[in-house]
């Protein structure tokens, strides 16, 4: 199964890249993935930027491909509740299994009834590049504990 990440980040800063990089490159050791920015141009107002990304968005749906919008409002899970949930989404069958972490405004409510799950990160509220590094690392952390390896200890 692909992997993808996809972030409406404008801009990161350098620590931020060099974090993503590093987890990308984790990651890969144990699955395909790749994180991917979308670029948005600003709307005059919330509705019509959501509008914007939901229509860009809309590209990543198909039948094969399960997505999971990080999303204030959706499960949290523990690290290892959140490998029980990569897994189960891996045994599907489906080719591709996309992540996306919403603009500004979040997500449409169009773009939250197509996809296939809702998570949260934290109770707590993270700039978005902050979110996709912490996003990488706890997958690359799943992966650890599938594979039974020390990385998370227990």
């Amino acid at each position: 199964m692909k992997i993808l990440l996809l972030s409406f980040t404008r801009s990161e800063e350098n620590y931020i890249v060099k974090g993503v990089a590093e987890f990308e490159k984790r990651i890969k050791k144990y699955n395909s993935f790749e994180t991917k920015i979308i670029k948005a141009t600003a709307a005059s107002n919330a509705t019509e930027q959501l509008k914007a990304e939901a229509k860009l968005l809309e590209q990543y749906f198909s039948s094969d491909t399960i997505v999971v919008l990080l999303d204030e409002n959706g499960k949290q899970f523990t690290s290892k509740k959140f490998s029980d949930f990569l897994q189960s989404k891996m045994n599907t069958g489906k080719k591709n299994l996309v992540f996306v972490i919403g603009g500004a405004y979040g997500f449409s409510d169009e773009i939250k009834k197509k996809a296939n799950d809702l998570i949260s990160l934290s109770p707590l509220t993270f700039p978005h590049q902050l979110a996709k590094l912490i996003f990488c690392e706890q997958l690359y952390r799943a992966f650890t504990i599938l594979k039974g390896e020390k990385y998370h200890h227990q």
